[in-house]
């Protein structure tokens, strides 16, 4: 698994239309036992290299109900961008993740993940790439029942995406306590 994290982190493939130049991100062990699939970095975990340390990870670890110390520990959480890179930016937020990285390497680490239990997909690249386009990110959210045991699909925790959150706050309410759970059975094993 080191010698793929390593290749991953020295990928150099989209480059020249990177706006700050490559730094992948990426986490994981072979014992990775929640693996979270979300879009790609923001510009502050680019520059700090470290995942999620932004206010959407804040969200997230609360939608978790994780510390810092559990999140950030390999055994329990993987991170599995869908673009390893900071994509740029947009005008309502990030520019999309870039179409390479997923098909580049995911299959790969696939290959070394041992203990996976839960595919968080978070957001609708993750969740499109990973269950397809037949239905959208809310239904996706709604219905997370019927693609588990294997994913757990999820909004993005990102500030911009407040609208989504107060538009719906069923998923706040009722998905995230049960999402808690889960996460909470899976690291107590």
């Amino acid at each position: 698994m080191e010698d793929l994290l390593c290749k991953i982190r020295d990928c150099r493939v989209c480059s020249a239309h990177l706006p700050l130049g490559p730094r992948p991100i990426v986490e994981a062990n072979k014992n990775s036992r929640i693996v979270l699939i979300s879009q790609a970095p923001g510009r502050i975990v680019h520059e700090t290299g470290i995942a999620w340390n932004d206010q959407s990870g804040k969200k997230l670890r609360e939608w978790l109900d994780v510390d810092k110390s559990t999140f950030y520990n390999t055994d329990n959480f993987a991170i599995l961008p869908m673009g390893f890179c900071y994509p740029g930016k947009g005008k309502t937020g990030d520019l999309p993740p870039r179409k390479e990285c997923a098909p580049l390497w995911h299959e790969e680490v696939w290959k070394e993940l041992e203990n996976t239990r839960l595919k968080i997909l978070i957001g609708s690249y993750a969740a499109n790439y990973y269950l397809g386009k037949k239905s959208n990110l809310t239904q996706k959210v709604q219905e997370y029942e019927q693609f588990l045991p294997d994913y757990w699909t999820i909004p993005h925790p990102s500030p911009v995406n407040r609208f989504w959150r107060s538009k719906n706050p069923w998923f706040e309410e009722q998905i995230v306590p049960q999402l808690q759970r889960k996460v909470k059975e899976i690291l107590s094993r």
